[in-house]
């Protein structure tokens, strides 16, 4: 395995745009379909049980800064049982992860920018990319993440100030007109894909930091980043367009970039401005993929992954092709098993390893005293 060192602030950046990733076109409707126009409450909330998740899953990263999730799972489970549930851990982050964000960029290219275009190709020549830039190595994303960072933040800001003048107070009113019992089913929904995901950042990150020892710090930093960015698109979303619009609209954040107008000139940019979501959208792919080819070349102990990569390039393109039926299938499928499937992997998972190392560390202890005292 090639020896891979990235500094922190490539991991800052590589975390804020793997929390902003599919989130920013998909988050806004669904939580404005639960709370309505309270949806950037729903998402402070789901802000901090996020970080209270993110605390958890950061826990193992500081007790062993070297270890990832799948030399955590052998040592705690045993090698074979380890390698077992190492192996559908990935199963399930591979179908549930880059593919559904595969899928989702075909959609959203078909839906509303080349209806013209067939599904397929658009998922062929973005999986394309991904495959590329996987194969070149976590150090070459790292670089590219840091070069198109500042383009991303430039079209984020540039969007943001050009909707102030759309801004309708009146929207966001009146507040908790339902009371707080929308706010946590919404809540859950924004932390299912903003935050529970970090899973997959234990697989990649371990090992790969340049201080090893404060890669959770940064971690922090770039889900802060992520997060603000986030609620900024949803508060939007919902003082611009208002909750039922927001609601309605599979991807409110792209009709939030048509909305731009200034002084008549200065108009239909979304084609631009989509630009921000192909960048956040390459990273969380690439990073899913990224972690499932050195992942399964752990547990079969190859030492270089990147053979790996475009076999399982072409079995991800063709999975993303098929993965959802259709439309109605997908947001079945959403609102009824992605949630309990990422607080499974994202929070129990990490959960029971903790515990599991805590009740092995006393059992040793323990273990230790009668021989010492001996």
């Amino acid at each position: 395995m090639p020896v891979i060192k990235i500094s922190l602030r490539q991991i800052s950046i590589l975390t804020a745009l793997y929390t902003i990733g599919s989130a920013i076109l998909i988050v806004p409707s669904g939580l404005a379909s639960i709370a309505k126009q309270d949806a950037w409450i729903a998402c402070l909330v789901g802000a901090g049980l996020g970080f209270i998740i993110l605390a958890v899953q950061m826990q193992l990263f500081r007790k062993h800064p070297e270890a990832n999730l799948m030399q955590w799972a052998e040592k705690l489970f045993g090698k074979w049982i380890g390698k077992m549930v190492s192996f559908l851990l990935l199963l399930t982050l591979f179908l549930g992860g880059p593919a559904t964000v595969l899928h989702e960029i075909g959609i959203f290219m078909t839906i509303q920018m080349l209806p013209e275009t067939p599904i397929q190709a658009i998922i062929f020549l973005f999986g394309a990319l991904a495959v590329l830039g996987v194969r070149l190595g976590l150090e070459v994303l790292a670089r590219a993440a840091e070069m198109l960072f500042p383009w991303f933040l430039l079209l984020f800001l540039s969007m943001s100030v050009l909707l102030l003048s759309e801004i309708r107070w009146e929207y966001a009113g009146p507040i908790l007109e339902s009371g707080v019992s929308p706010i946590f089913p919404a809540a859950f929904s924004f932390i299912s894909i903003a935050f529970l995901p970090h899973i997959v950042l234990m697989i990649i990150f371990p090992g790969a930091a340049n201080r090893p020892a404060e890669t959770y710090k940064a971690v922090y930093i770039g889900s802060i980043i992520g997060a603000g960015v986030l609620f900024v698109i949803i508060a939007l979303s919902i003082l611009v367009l208002g909750p039922d619009i927001t609601a309605r609209n599979m991807y409110p954040s792209y009709m939030l970039a048509k909305k731009i107008n200034i002084g008549n000139f200065l108009q239909r940019i979304e084609a631009a401005m989509a630009v921000m979501w192909f960048i956040t959208l390459f990273f969380r792919i690439s990073l899913y993929f990224y972690a499932i080819a050195i992942g399964i070349s752990q547990i079969f102990n190859i030492k270089n992954y990147q053979p790996l990569v475009m076999p399982l390039g072409w079995v991800l393109a063709a999975v993303s092709v098929f993965i959802y039926p259709n439309v109605p299938f997908k947001l079945q499928w959403d609102a009824t098993i992605w949630v309990p499937y990422t607080i499974t992997v994202g929070f129990l998972f990490p959960l029971v390893l903790l515990v599991m190392y805590g009740l092995r560390k006393m059992l040793s202890k323990k273990s230790k005293k009668p021989s010492d005292s001996a």
